[in-house]
């Protein structure tokens, strides 16, 4: 619904009020209770009590030499025209009647690397595109670390069905990635490099934090991963694209981002409270700055706990309620600063009842796998490796 004039808004205030009221809208799913973050999208207590009152007052008109003037988007990028746009190359014509994970891999034709300080993905088609990771590729041979075939190491264990991959029903079992003893699988430890940029369902486009950037070297490639979703009648086409913002020169510090998968989970049917973990410990000292946790239907929470080498436990963030429509970043307030020998567990709970609304089957039993009916368990962490203290500062400690 557009919220842009007052025409527009006016028919859904009582809706507007309910949803208002018991947190609804604006999504946003953390646990009060554990961190403070710079986007928290919660109303404050007058704006809620606002709200209500204009609605129980009859939702009259304001002023209208105070309404504000509407947005202005530019060509459909939220953050204004970018500084250069890369798109996926061609006029895709999208596979009928079935899900597909498609790669499509563009030169930048960069003679001169760029520090980004933002990057938008813009969808050609949003009716078929669910969501988007662009990655970077610094040479022939790379492949996009958030895909299930640039892991070869885990080929024995895969099925391909047409353009879609997923977990073997007779792979090995490890809800527990974390237990002592856990069977050493491939890529249940360490980490994997995150995408350049991605676009998921209620996920805002990735500004990094002020003094840090990302890096593209001359000569690089990009490759979009993109999840085309099972849309019924036309045929249809895509040309997604990607718009890069400039950083104004180098940064006080360069942005990662690692990513953190559990590829061995397995959900019995009608089983309502799976737990599936995730571990990982810190070689060096480390900033982190956000979290985005990924689930599909089943998802039903997560959280992201910290235990210190002195023992010390530490919930960074608490999500009780995931939905897999609002796919949030969550931006810490202040950046958790992670000694090395500190080890994050990450625990996620899947419903696989008939309880669960979205629950597609809840008679199967459920595997990683790409199509939106079966599920990943997987996080999305943004962060900045801590640099050396001065040799003066040093001794001082």
């Amino acid at each position: 619904m557009s919220l842009l004039d007052y025409k527009s808004a006016r028919p859904w205030a009582k809706a507007i009020r309910a949803a208002v009221i018991n947190g609804k809208m604006p999504p946003w799913f953390a646990d009060p209770k554990h961190g403070q973050f710079s986007n928290d999208a919660r109303l404050s207590a007058m704006q809620i009590e606002t709200i209500k009152a204009w609605v129980d007052g009859g939702a009259p008109a304001g002023d209208a030499r105070e309404m504000p003037a509407p947005p202005v988007f530019a060509e459909g990028w939220r953050m204004g025209k970018p500084d250069m746009v890369i798109d996926i190359g061609e006029d895709f014509k999208i596979t009928q009647g079935q899900d597909a994970y498609e790669h499509f891999t563009v030169a930048t034709n960069f003679t001169e690397g760029k520090w980004i300080r933002a990057a938008e993905i813009l969808p050609g088609n949003r009716q078929v595109v669910h969501h988007v990771h662009v990655i970077l590729v610094q040479d022939a041979a790379a492949m996009a670390p958030s895909s299930l075939e640039a892991m070869p190491e885990l080929s024995k264990f895969l099925i391909h069905e047409g353009k879609l991959s997923r977990i073997r029903m007779d792979a090995p079992v490890v809800n527990d990635a974390c237990a002592a003893g856990a069977p050493k699988l491939p890529n249940l430890t360490g980490f994997q490099e995150g995408a350049l940029a991605s676009f998921l369902p209620g996920r805002p486009p990735d500004i990094f934090p002020a003094g840090t950037a990302k890096w593209i070297p001359p000569g690089a490639k990009l490759e979009f991963v993109i999840h085309y979703a099972n849309t019924p009648g036309e045929r249809q086409t895509d040309r997604t694209s990607v718009g890069l913002y400039l950083a104004p020169g180098p940064p006080e510090q360069v942005l990662r981002r690692m990513d953190l998968r559990n590829f061995f989970m397995r959900i019995p049917a009608n089983e309502p409270n799976q737990e599936v973990k995730r571990c990982l410990t810190f070689e060096k000292d480390t900033l982190l700055l956000s979290f985005t946790p990924h689930m599909h239907y089943r998802g039903k929470d997560m959280t992201y706990e910290l235990i210190r080498p002195n023992g010390k436990r530490e919930i960074l963030l608490a999500v009780p309620r995931y939905d897999f429509n609002w796919q949030l970043v969550y931006r810490l307030m202040q950046p958790a600063r992670v000694e090395k020998g500190s080890t994050l567990i990450v625990t996620a709970h899947f419903d696989n009842s008939p309880n669960n609304a979205a629950n597609p089957d809840p008679g199967k039993v459920i595997r990683w796998g790409d199509k939106t009916e079966e599920e990943m368990m997987t996080s999305w962490i943004e962060y900045l490796e801590v640099k050396p203290a001065p040799p003066a500062e040093a001794a001082r400690r």
